[in-house]
């Protein structure tokens, strides 16, 4: 099917991806990248649908995807070396800042992956990796990004959709922000120093007092991805989860 009015060969060369595939509904875009990654599939392979019936968030939730909605966008990376898959989803939620900052919208990142706008989430971040015997053979990178209103009663106090404060911004416009920057990606095992300066400058839990899964304030992150917090009795590494705050 075309997206937005593009053809996926058009819409690819726009995306500067070896393939895009743009399906009217799927179960996962990540289910889609997982088939062709086996079949194949080079790096940088796009995936995007109108539409996902089982979209998957953080910690087995599912993911709000209604038709024509918003971006839900699956996306194949082949790491040269083992990358950790929470490291991952920092830099693409460093990329999808960066590209929304190119179209006007600022946003902040909530470790582990969440994008929020206006103290709303507005996008998500999963990574799933799959292996070979001992070889990381593919990440399968799912985003999920609001775009069009209104968004259902029942998450509407917390989550917003771009058209609130960017009614003329487009699924393709948008697209063509983040894609290249996803081509860009490091697989470094652990996150530069540069990349941890930019993450602070977008981190929305930094001097915030979290209570789950440990009581105390947010102090960045490290080099791992871990999230940092100040229990007063010493800093103390988060790796994996999610984070409440008071």
């Amino acid at each position: 099917m075309n997206y937005d009015g593009l053809e996926p060969a058009d819409l690819a060369a726009r995306l500067h991806a070896p393939g895009c595939l743009s399906l009217v509904s799927v179960t996962s875009t990540m289910d889609i990248i997982h088939e062709l990654a086996a079949e194949g599939a080079p790096a940088g392979t796009v995936v995007l649908a109108d539409e996902q019936v089982a979209g998957r968030g953080r910690q087995g939730r599912r993911w709000h995807s209604p038709r024509g909605r918003g971006i839900w966008l699956g996306y194949l990376v082949r790491p040269e070396r083992v990358t950790e898959t929470g490291v991952l989803s920092l830099r693409v939620g460093l990329a999808i800042a960066d590209a929304l900052e190119d179209i006007g919208v600022p946003v902040q990142l909530k470790w582990p992956n969440d994008v929020l706008l206006e103290d709303r989430k507005l996008a998500g971040v999963l990574c799933e990796a799959r292996w070979i015997a001992d070889r990381l053979a593919w990440i399968s990178v799912g985003v999920g990004i609001n775009v069009q209103g209104p968004l259902p009663g029942a998450i509407a106090s917390e989550a917003i959709a771009l058209a609130e404060v960017a009614p003329a911004a487009t699924r393709v416009e948008v697209l063509e922000a983040l894609v290249p920057r996803l081509h860009l990606l490091s697989d470094e095992a652990t996150m530069t120093d540069a990349e941890r300066e930019a993450f602070q400058q977008v981190d929305w839990l930094a001097g915030r007092r979290v209570k789950r899964p440990v009581n105390g304030l947010a102090r960045g992150i490290d080099a791992q991805g871990a999230l940092l917090v100040d229990t007063g009795r010493g800093v103390q590494r988060v790796v994996g989860g999610g984070v409440e705050c008071f």
